[in-house]
C-alpha cells in the first residue's frame, strides 16, 4: 500500500532536530487505489470491494546524522 514517510533528521554534535517535508511512497501493487499501477478501468463498486481504499500508516524515519546542523554549519559553529 502506498503511504507517507515522514523523516526527522537529528544532528547530534549540536542536537538540533529538523522535520524534512513528507514524501510519498508509492506501492506497485495494482489493488492499491493510490498505486500508478492500478488500472484506471477498476472503479466502484467493484473497486471499493476489491482494492485498498486509504494508505499505509505513515512510516517514521529519524536517522542520527553525526554532524553539525546545516544552521550551525551557516552560522560557521566549529564542532
Amino acid at each position: 500500500m502506498c503511504r507517507w514517510r515522514r523523516v526527522q533528521n537529528t544532528y547530534k554534535i549540536c542536537g538540533h532536530v529538523y522535520d524534512m517535508p513528507d514524501e510519498m511512497i508509492q506501492c506497485d501493487n495494482r489493488y492499491c487505489k493510490f498505486s500508478s499501477t492500478h488500472p484506471g478501468t477498476c472503479v466502484p463498486p467493484g473497486c471499493t470491494s476489491s482494492c485498498w481504499q486509504y494508505r499505509q500508516f505513515p512510516e517514521q524515519y529519524n536517522p542520527k546524522i553525526d554532524a553539525l546542523c546545516p544552521r550551525c554549519l551557516r552560522g560557521g559553529r566549529i564542532p
